[in-house]
């Protein structure tokens, strides 16, 4: 299994705590990506929001690209799998600048292709914003020409949406044979785009049995087109303690919905920008990208015995979210990924 976190570009992750000690800023987000490096991390995911999705649009967020692009220059092993969202970047230049940062990096980029869903935020920031499906249509062109630009020179495209002549791109990426594109979505749309033109598939917070069932769909679909067969990777949200009644006091604590915190006032748009897989209730909503229904709270053990499920199911990468997130890395790196390296150094010795 890989670890991988987001990194708190928002200063958190709760929308029914106010202040979780992780300030949205530069020096915090550098202090944490390095130490992950030391933790046993294995990638980071930068997401993209120009307002901030969970402790309401006035508080402050950072911006992912050149977030990214400052942590290739201080890092050295961590996976940096920045998001982005084609209403927001022409695919051309995205590749052009994606590639630079894949290489300051040393080859350590990756995509993760993110189909918009906040209207109010692309009306803010003079984006247009389509209509479900018409997104995905969009997003498929944008991959074409993004691919197209990283593999070949004097490329053309011309498509609905976009339409590129002569494209030359130098230097292309160190990654091979392309930075891994990750992507997620739920509705049928999404899922056939991403079985065609991605490399990974992420899937919100879910119990082992239907990440399962995911897996399988979604590699059903990929074998359609004889490419590579797709990783897969599931979000969560983790609270290590040494009992379980400490978890569940933690759980409680974090899940006590106040629907005037400024996160909740999205909640609607969240809802009608998307076509879910299953209702997401407030208690849900209060821990971002469903987190909480992934099971990773408990003791040591109980963590460990969720996450071979997961292992089980098909899945090689964990997405977490902790909060406050130092001290709650810190802690699972001691109780879980430590473990796991020890009981797998014992089985293959």
């Amino acid at each position: 299994m890989r670890y991988g976190y987001w990194l708190p570009v928002f200063g958190g992750w709760l929308r029914n705590v106010e202040d979780e000690n992780m300030q949205a800023s530069w020096a915090y987000v550098k202090r944490l990506a390095q130490r992950s490096e030391e933790l046993g991390f294995d990638l980071t995911l930068i997401a993209e929001l120009n307002l901030n999705d969970i402790k309401g649009v006035d508080a402050p967020s950072l911006d992912a690209w050149s977030t990214a692009a400052a942590l290739a220059a201080v890092t050295e092993k961590i996976e940096l799998m920045v998001a982005v969202r084609p209403t927001f970047h022409l695919p051309a230049l995205l590749a052009k600048q994606a590639a630079n940062i894949d290489r300051i990096s040393g080859g350590r980029l990756s995509l993760n292709v993110v189909s918009s869903w906040w209207a109010d935020e692309a009306r803010k920031y003079g984006v247009t914003f389509e209509q479900h499906d018409d997104r995905y249509a969009r997003t498929s062109e944008w991959l074409d020409v993004v691919d197209g630009a990283w593999s070949k020179d004097h490329f053309s495209y011309t498509g609905k949406y976009y339409r590129v002549e002569d494209n030359v791109l130098q230097p292309k990426p160190l990654a091979k044979p392309r930075p891994t594109i990750y992507a997620g979505g739920e509705s049928p749309a999404a899922k056939d785009l991403i079985a065609e033109k991605a490399d990974a598939y992420l899937m919100h917070g879910d119990l082992p049995e239907r990440a399962a069932e995911k897996v399988q769909d979604l590699s059903a679909r990929r074998a359609k087109f004889k490419a590579e067969p797709l990783k897969f990777g599931i979000a969560g949200y983790a609270i290590v303690r040494e009992t379980e009644k400490e978890a569940q006091d933690e759980l409680r604590r974090i899940t006590d919905v106040q629907q005037s915190a400024a996160g909740y006032a999205n909640y609607q748009q969240w809802i009608a920008g998307t076509q879910l897989e299953q209702r997401v209730s407030l208690e849900d909503y209060s821990v971002s990208n469903r987190g909480l229904r992934s099971g990773l709270i408990g003791t040591p053990e109980q963590i460990q015995e969720r996450i071979a499920g997961f292992e089980k199911a098909g899945v090689d990468l964990v997405l977490l979210q902790f909060s406050p997130q130092l001290e709650e890395m810190e802690a699972f790196s001691k109780a879980v990924i430590g473990k796991n390296a020890g009981s797998l150094a014992r089985t293959a010795s």
